[in-house]
């Protein structure tokens, strides 16, 4: 497939800022006089973002955000006074969104700066990556009040576990950066002036080799991941079966064998 290339955007966004660093595409949430929360017009131009890469030559995906806030999460004025089709559709359109980070080929990173709160939090939750600032913090707050974050739980949870999760759910008590790294939310904490750094030299080397056998392997990690594990090999197995016979395993092997850098051609 001819892949568009990466500089070609071609659409506009009023709510995010679509970017380019080489390789490296940037998607940056970009209301921050709404604490960037996730509106439904926010969630349909990101989905559309995040289609338009996947469908590109980038390589890897940052995801970041402007203002004194990551992302606070739903738009409590898109729930008031809606109807049950109203909240379906919400939830449908957050739940694509979630899904379109982790089916794109791309790996996708999450750059944190500052507080993701509940659909935030799930959105850093859903990228494979995350390097947060030290200072920054998580929180799925709906145990505070009268709407429980059961969307939100979903993804954190399939990150730091049940007991965790049901802490952070169940008192809406926010954690740090050090305790969501020790938890297994994100990759790592760094001091806010190392934050850029951190970041993208942790992308850049999840986007080095063959982005053919990178699109594969993310692909069938979230396949796999909740099979049991017998089913989870059989997957697995047949991924890598395939994947020795591609040009781009084949070319791995060879060099290896001969002692010369790879050179990789294959695009998802």
């Amino acid at each position: 497939m001819q892949r568009r290339v990466l500089q070609e955007w071609a659409m506009s966004y009023e709510h995010l800022l679509l970017t380019r660093d080489g390789s490296i595409a940037t998607i940056t949430l970009n209301r921050p006089e709404k604490r960037n929360a996730l509106a439904l017009p926010v969630m349909r131009e990101l989905i559309a973002a995040l289609r338009e890469v996947a469908g590109s030559d980038a390589l890897g995906v940052m995801l970041a955000a402007n203002g004194p806030v990551f992302s606070a999460g739903h738009n409590f004025g898109d729930m008031a006074g809606a109807t049950l089709d109203q909240t379906r559709e919400l939830f449908a359109v957050c739940t694509e969104m979630m899904d379109q980070v982790q089916a794109m080929p791309q790996p996708v990173l999450a750059r944190v700066h500052a507080l993701a709160t509940a659909a935030g939090c799930q959105l850093v939750a859903s990228c494979d990556l995350a390097v947060a600032a030290d200072t920054a913090s998580f929180a799925i707050p709906g145990g505070k009040g009268g709407l429980f974050c059961h969307t939100p739980l979903v993804a954190v949870a399939r990150n730091i576990g049940r007991k965790r999760a049901l802490e952070m759910a169940l008192t809406g008590d926010a954690i740090d950066a050090a305790t969501a790294a020790a938890w297994g939310l994100i990759n790592k904490a760094v001091p806010p002036e190392q934050l850029d750094e951190a970041a993208q030299g942790l992308l850049r080397r999840a986007t080095r080799g063959s982005a053919l056998s990178k699109a594969s392997g993310k692909q069938g990690f979230y396949r796999q991941i909740d099979l049991p594990q017998r089913a989870a090999y059989v997957e697995a197995m047949e991924r890598m079966a395939t994947g020795a016979l591609m040009p781009d395993g084949q070319e791995g092997i060879r060099a290896f064998l001969e002692k010369r850098p790879a050179k990789y051609t294959q695009r998802p």
